[in-house]
């Protein structure tokens, strides 16, 4: 669409005309994420630095129904900041101020523009934490992380965003300004807007204050790194070490293509595999007391030791669990230096995961492609990387959506669904409805109609089209 040299003055006149950009170059940098190669510029880039600005905006783009969508840290991988039908780019990053942490509440007010490491960290120096941890916190922003209940690797002891928001300021499309709730641990006050907005991928209303909950920080951790001769067994294990009373801090599981990459991706990281292994669980425990993480290790040797594994590696040193963390979070950026590549989200109960991952390898052998998975096991949550390598590009195009269809199918009917903390933006809206009825996105349009009558905010994301 075109937006009107009267409309773009208005802009102009909210944030100053230098916070307005227009140029190629500028609305092409706010057009992609990292969604496989996708670019969907805006007509324009617009950067406000509070909320009555913003509400200023949506104001506007609901009298002349003009998109508008909010931009983050563009670290998404569903096409959730794509501005696929062009508009208003409404990028987030002058609201990176921490407001207030308080450590008497042990709460932190933040805006949504702080990047999710710069937060932990802040709140760590107060001897605070805040325990969500995706791949890409050093980068992404803590309001897209709400936009998307983003988890990570500590999830699986922790939990995810949502179990850390108590209270948000909202911007709703209609340029209304509210807060979703309150700054309480418990409240059974109303419907829960609060958690409606959580993973809702900014189709409901812009954040602009969080309010989460904090934790103390544990003092001590163990990590190992477990290598299996068989992937399967490996998922196995999962359920496994649950169903002896551990609960790790992380529990990660990758495949032997996904370390094999992530090894050559990283300059000097010595990370021995041999030949036969092909998968490896990263396991962490942590807690306050050495001698309690060292029984809870040593419970954890015997339930995998009742697998097919080689020696187990123990992180001795900081320097040495940093190797192994990086390692692990710079998987992706590793298979997407290797080939073009899709990624899904699939998450099952823990206990499916070795019929979830022997069913993806059958799939790719039927549809002709090759598959590298990691993710957080310890939650079910498996990142499937199909590869295109030497695929032609009428298959990529014609097979692999097929493919992806049985993946999803096959991840619902062993009662999972199809993202764990990824979203479903842009890519896999039209998938919705193998995992929802005719009556639950009808629910959810609805939902969107309450907030967003023009549908103006995000369009073209979530439900299906």
């Amino acid at each position: 669409m075109q937006l009107t040299q009267d409309i773009l003055k208005k802009l102009e006149i909210i944030v100053g005309q230098s916070f307005v950009f227009t140029d190629v170059e500028t609305r092409n940098h706010y057009g992609h994420d990292e969604t496989e190669d996708y670019v969907f510029p805006p007509n324009v880039v617009v950067k406000p630095s509070n909320a009555t600005e913003i509400s200023e905006i949506l104001k506007i783009a609901n009298q002349y129904k003009i998109p508008v969508v909010p931009i983050g840290g563009r670290t998404g991988l569903s096409g959730g900041a794509l501005s696929i039908q062009g508009g208003i780019g409404l990028s987030m990053e002058r609201f990176n101020k921490i407001i207030s942490i308080d450590e008497q509440n042990l709460q932190v007010i933040t805006e949504p523009g702080v990047i999710t490491q710069v937060l932990r960290e802040a709140v760590s120096e107060k001897g605070l934490f805040y325990p969500v941890d995706p791949s890409s916190m050093g980068s992404c922003f803590i309001g897209g992380n709400v936009a998307e209940n983003s988890g990570g690797a500590r999830a699986v002891k922790y939990g995810v965003t949502k179990d850390y928001v108590l209270n948000l300021e909202v911007v709703l499309p209609t340029g209304d300004i509210i807060w979703t709730g309150a700054n309480t641990l418990k409240n059974s006050t109303g419907y829960n807007l609060t958690q409606l907005i959580v993973g809702s991928e900014g189709t409901l209303g812009i954040v602009t204050k969080i309010v989460l909950k904090l934790l103390s920080k544990n003092t001590h951790n163990v990590l190992m790194l477990v290598p299996f001769y068989k992937a399967n067994e490996a998922c196995e294990a999962v359920s496994a070490i649950f169903r002896a009373g551990i609960v790790p801090s992380a529990l990660e599981f990758m495949e032997r293509d996904a370390i094999d990459w992530a090894v050559e991706y990283i300059d000097g990281l010595n990370v021995q595999v041999k030949n036969e292994i092909q998968a490896h669980l990263l396991i962490e425990v942590d807690g306050n007391y050495p001698e309690i993480l060292l029984a809870e290790a040593e419970k954890i040797m015997t339930v995998v030791e009742q697998f097919q594994i080689d020696d187990i590696l123990f992180a001795d040193t900081e320097d040495e669990k940093n190797a192994l963390w990086k390692m692990r979070r710079s998987i992706a950026e590793a298979v997407k230096s290797n080939s073009i590549y899709k990624e899904e989200d699939t998450v099952v109960p823990r206990y499916e995961l070795p019929k979830l991952l022997d069913g993806i390898k059958s799939i790719g052998k039927k549809y002709g492609f090759k598959s590298v998975c990691y993710g957080h096991a310890g939650d079910g949550n498996l990142h499937v990387n199909i590869i295109k390598g030497n695929m032609s590009d009428e298959n990529w195009q014609t097979e692999v959506p097929k493919g992806i269809k049985d993946i999803f199918e096959l991840t619902v009917s062993l009662k999972g669904t199809l993202s764990g903390e990824h979203g479903i933006g842009y890519v896999q809206k039209d998938y919705m409805s193998i995992a929802f009825s005719k009556t639950h996105l009808e629910l959810m349009e609805r939902i969107k109609f309450v907030f967003d009558p023009n549908g103006i905010l995000n369009p073209g994301k979530i439900l299906p089209s």
